[in-house]
């Protein structure tokens, strides 16, 4: 979540983070749909060097609304962990989510075409990997979490060349229009992936999951296992406020590693860390005030006091960014919460904004600040940039602005 200072409340916004050069991380248009005439905006990170490299597919899930104003999954910290162990990772937004063109399939209440049609851009990412060189095409492994994890399932449905297995992270697919019963076809949906897969699989739920409680997995899996699926289920405790944005969190590793690390092992992928990839710089502590010291807070008003003291009460990691003309803004869990918070806080401020606090800790240093003030105050303005289209990282929490 990132809340600011002059916004509407509950207006969503996200700021696009730096491609992260530690771990390679670039874009990659891939050709996917009928006659390959659609684009899938792919994030790709790999080790150094030239390969091949074993190769993990992390499928994303679907934001409320219309999917062409969901930013761009990265899933960071997942991919993070997947470098370190020599894996090149890609990460595809299907069709008609964020900057992919193409056309959005819907099919409704009807779940199991809505697995096999979000698989279609899966295989077309899988066909693309294996003409790359830098792609070891015999030990690949696809994951996918929320409806990705529903789409992956049915991709298990065909015969995949060079995939060992599948990881299934809270899948499904939630639809509370009126009529559909998406619970029952669910269910349906998995049975029918069951009764035709091809691979094993791991899936992972929570128990706090807010989509998909114990009972309702509980059904689905013993629905795929009864049709003939193969699929080992762990049920981990409850994950912070929802389980369901594990994957997001950077705390998230915690709870999946450990099992999808042995359940690689025993497909046959490898688990072990070949490379340690530096940590990005973390701002630290400074003796400015301590954390819950509201007033020690500078340029703050009022509202933004009261705003420092909700920001307390959040999740880490989180950030609180303060401007010299009182604006601020914070933001919790997710990816990068240090960058999203002050990229949000200075789109809303005509002096630079710098962090506050960090986690735990005030970061707040009076002289860097007044150094950067007058830096910005001697510097002239940038000409309007030219931006391309839309899209933005999703980053596992949400941007809420209030006043």
């Amino acid at each position: 979540m990132i809340v600011c200072l002059g916004m509407l409340p509950g207006l969503a916004i996200e700021q696009e983070l730096q491609l992260d050069y530690r771990i390679n991380e670039h874009i990659v248009l891939i050709p996917a749909g009928k006659n390959h005439q659609a684009r899938l905006e792919t994030t790709v990170f790999q080790p150094n060097g030239q390969g091949p490299f074993p190769l993990i597919i992390i499928n994303h899930g679907k934001d409320p609304g219309h999917p062409n104003m969901q930013p761009r999954d990265r899933f960071y910290h997942m991919a993070h962990a997947f470098v370190e162990r020599g894996y090149a990772v890609m990460v595809p937004m299907r069709q008609g989510f964020a900057n992919s063109t193409g056309r959005y399939q819907d099919h409704g209440c009807d779940m199991t075409a809505n697995g096999y049609a979000q698989a279609e851009d899966i295989q077309d990412t899988l066909d693309f990997a294996r003409s790359q060189k830098w792609i070891d095409a015999d030990r690949m492994v696809v994951a996918g979490q929320s409806y990705g994890g529903l789409a992956t399932m049915a991709l298990g449905t065909q015969d995949l060349q060079g995939v060992r297995g599948l990881i299934n992270f809270a899948g499904g697919l939630r639809d509370d229009s009126n009529g559909c019963g998406w619970r029952s076809s669910l269910v349906a949906a998995f049975a029918e992936y069951g009764s035709q897969n091809k691979l094993p699989s791991l899936w992972m739920y929570g128990q706090n999951d807010s989509l998909f409680g114990p009972d309702l997995v509980a059904r689905m899996h013993d629905a795929f296992e009864q049709a003939g699926g193969r699929a080992q289920l762990v049920e981990y405790a409850p994950f912070k406020r929802d389980s369901h944005g594990m994957l997001a969190s950077r705390d998230g590793e915690k709870v999946w590693l450990k099992d999808t690390m042995a359940f690689l092992d025993k497909v046959g992928m490898p688990t072990q860390v070949l490379y340690k990839v530096p940590e990005p710089p973390v701002p630290q502590p400074t003796n400015f005030a301590t954390i819950e010291n509201v007033e020690a807070v500078p340029f703050l008003s009022e509202n933004g006091k009261r705003a420092y003291q909700e920001y307390l009460t959040k999740m880490t990691p989180r950030a609180f960014a303060i401007s010299p003309t009182g604006g601020w803004c914070w933001a919790e869990e997710g990816e990068d919460p240090e960058a999203r918070a002050l990229a949000a806080c200075s789109a809303k401020s005509d002096q630079p904004c710098r962090l506050y606090s960090v986690d735990q800790h005030v970061v707040w240093n009076p002289d860097l600040a007044e150094k950067a003030a007058v830096t910005a105050s001697n510097t002239p303005a940038p000409a309007p940039a030219v931006t391309g289209g839309g899209g933005s990282p999703s980053l596992g929490g949400t941007v809420a602005l209030t006043n």
